[in-house]
């Protein structure tokens, strides 16, 4: 099974959790019941069935399966009030609650036209944009939530056209406004690799990759050192 749930892809094969490429650890355990709700979801799972997936033939208390469920929110930045990914049904069981694409294994974990890739940087965290509206907001539903101050419920939208490599930023009618690179957005704007977007009280840059210039190298003019005074008088003295 690989699938992918926002900016994270899950590879049972290889038994890996990842963000934006770069790998997310999670114990075994942890990575069984994530990849259990996955393949069930968005059926809540009873607790006495994940006892039965997660430890085969071994009974165990009700505090181990919370110890892992605790351990996936904390990978994947869910909040047990407002879920993004994993639902708790109380007296029940859990459930995955987030869209699920499933992927074939020869489709790479960031599709694009052409190659291009798309995301967001947030302090420390990387927001992978897909094709279509990746609405920005303060509902959790959003595909770029952002809980801080300032933001609407549905603040902003980025599109990207489904088969180029242009990326639009437009308001959606926020009591703060969006800003791009310092001033505020009056009618969509394209977006340029590195562009700074603020949304309330929060930053963001845009980034951008693409296949076509991944092996490009910036040519580097290296400056030939001159010798230093002490040096030259060295020099001088020596002829």
């Amino acid at each position: 099974m690989r699938v992918r749930f926002e900016e994270f892809t899950l590879d049972s094969e290889t038994r890996q959790l990842t963000r934006g490429g770069r790998d997310i650890h999670l114990s075994p355990k942890a990575f069984d019941l994530l990849r259990t709700l996955l393949d069930q979801g968005p059926r809540v799972v009873d607790k006495a069935e994940l006892h039965a997936r997660i430890w085969p033939g071994t009974f165990v208390v009700d505090a181990n399966l919370n110890v892992l469920i605790a351990e996936i929110r904390q990978a994947l930045a869910d909040r047990p009030r407002s879920p993004r990914f994993v639902r708790t049904v109380h007296r029940v069981g859990y459930a995955f609650c987030g869209e699920i694409v499933h992927l074939d294994r020869s489709q790479p974990e960031l599709p694009g036209a052409d190659g291009d890739r798309f995301w967001l940087v947030w302090n420390d965290r990387a927001i992978v944009l897909t094709a279509g509206d990746n609405i920005i907001g303060r509902d959790p539903q959003c595909h770029v939530w952002l809980d801080a101050s300032g933001v609407s419920r549905r603040h902003a939208c980025l599109r990207i056209a489904g088969q180029s490599d242009e990326v639009f930023l437009e308001d959606l009618g926020s009591k703060n406004g969006t800003f791009l690179e310092g001033s505020r957005l009056t009618t969509h704007k394209q977006l340029a690799d590195g562009d700074v977007i603020r949304i309330g009280s929060v930053e963001l840059k845009f980034r951008t990759w693409s296949a076509r210039n991944a092996s490009e190298t910036d040519r580097i003019n290296v400056r030939r050192r001159q010798p230093s005074h002490r040096h030259r008088r060295r020099n001088e003295q020596a002829s």
